[in-house]
């Protein structure tokens, strides 16, 4: 048993350094690495859309928060908590693009402007997303993070 535990510590290290994100996103880094395959990463990425911790209403989408570049309609609202917390709601009409909204709000929210500008969203990367997104939902991701780090550069 210690050795897998080992094997896991070093696979883990390879990896990248886990420890740059909270307790919640490597909770979910680590499921979506247990994933067995691509159809199984989907199916929690709409688990993720479904549970969006702060969506953002259809009624509330219009040009301001619109996300270009981005495949789908989405759209993301930047404001700050009474804490002065950043909170970023999003809503799309693409499960995918809901799901990446839906773990980039439980990413950043919270935080302070400041490191939210500065947001690295390569836990895409460790969770195994990036290989099996098109080009253009790639795109439209990184186009809603530069979104997200811009307004909350402002803040």
């Amino acid at each position: 048993m210690r050795q897998n535990c080992e094997i896991l510590i070093t696979f883990r290290i390879g990896m990248g350094d886990l420890g740059q994100w909270s307790e919640e996103v490597t909770r979910i880094i680590d499921r979506f690495q247990s994933c067995f395959d691509t159809m199984e990463r989907y199916e929690l990425l709409f688990e993720y859309a479904n549970k969006h911790p702060s969506s953002l209403a259809i009624d509330e989408w219009d040009d301001g928060n619109m996300v270009h570049g981005c495949q789908s309609r989405a759209h993301v609202e930047c404001s700050l908590d009474s804490q002065g917390g950043f909170v970023a709601k999003g809503g799309a009409d693409a499960q995918i693009v809901q799901g990446l909204m839906a773990i980039t709000a439980i990413a950043v929210n919270g935080l302070p402007p400041s490191e939210v500008a500065n947001h690295d969203p390569s836990y895409v990367e460790e969770m195994g997303l990036s290989q099996i997104l098109t080009p253009s939902r790639a795109n439209g991701f990184m186009n809603m993070v530069k979104k997200v780090k811009e307004e909350a550069s402002q803040m």
